[in-house]
């Protein structure tokens, strides 16, 4: 496999190459169709697996990085769904020791994903307009639940 680019910019997958054209698939879709080979130029050091993974929304893809588990998966939702929430809080509602929710936090702060801010006082997390739209995205392919 390769990634190729169309005469009007747009990165495929060559899966198979014929005298005349060619089979390319579309990373955001999926969907395969067939185009001249004089519409297409090979794009040298692009990676083959950075060109399917683009198919994929960046707030999943940066999510998925970041998340270790369902239990950290978890955490980013409670953080979404009920923050801001204070440290202490999280700590009481999640079902993680201190270091453990605090290696998902800071996995999740270099994401960006999470900000740290005041909470009456208090230390908390706040979910980053990514890790809700991320969240939805996810939420949204899961049995009809929460997307519509």
């Amino acid at each position: 496999m390769q990634t190729v680019r169309d005469g009007d910019g747009e990165t495929y997958l060559l899966v198979k190459r014929s005298a005349e054209s060619s089979r390319v698939r579309d990373p955001a879709t999926g969907a395969e169709r067939y185009v001249d080979n004089d519409d297409l130029r090979v794009v040298d050091g692009e990676s083959v697996l950075a060109t399917a993974a683009s198919g994929v929304p960046e707030p999943v893809r940066r999510t998925l990085g970041a998340v270790r588990d369902d239990r950290s998966l978890g955490l980013l939702a409670v953080v979404v769904d009920e923050g801001p929430i204070a440290a202490i809080d999280l700590l009481d509602a999640a079902d993680m020791c201190e270091s453990d929710l605090h290696g998902a936090i800071t996995e999740f702060r270099a994401a960006g994903l999470v900000d740290e801010v005041d909470v009456a006082g208090r230390r908390g997390y706040e979910a980053t307009a990514v890790a809700v739209e991320a969240m939805g995205l996810l939420r949204s392919g899961s049995d009809g639940e929460g997307g519509e």
